[in-house]
């Protein structure tokens, strides 16, 4: 039962992650053409790759603590 909810958790963790990069990029890099959310403010406009990173290795490192959790209990 522990194993079936530490994969649970790193499936959902990994679909939050998906989730918020699109979020984050669509909005970002706006829907018309070319980057039209990028160049109506440009002067309010951030880059949003910094904070995507991070967010991703942060995800990155906690599913590889339930992975190794999830293996561990394989063994047993």
């Amino acid at each position: 039962m522990r194993r079936h909810l530490i994969l649970s958790l790193i499936l959902a963790l990994l679909g939050l992650m998906f989730f918020v990069d699109y979020t984050l990029l669509k909005e970002a890099y706006g829907s018309g053409p070319p980057y039209y959310g990028r160049s109506v403010n440009m002067d309010k406009w951030m880059d949003p790759l910094p904070v995507v990173i991070w967010f991703d290795v942060a995800v990155a490192v906690i599913a590889a603590g339930l992975c190794w959790l999830w293996l561990r209990g394989q063994r047993r």
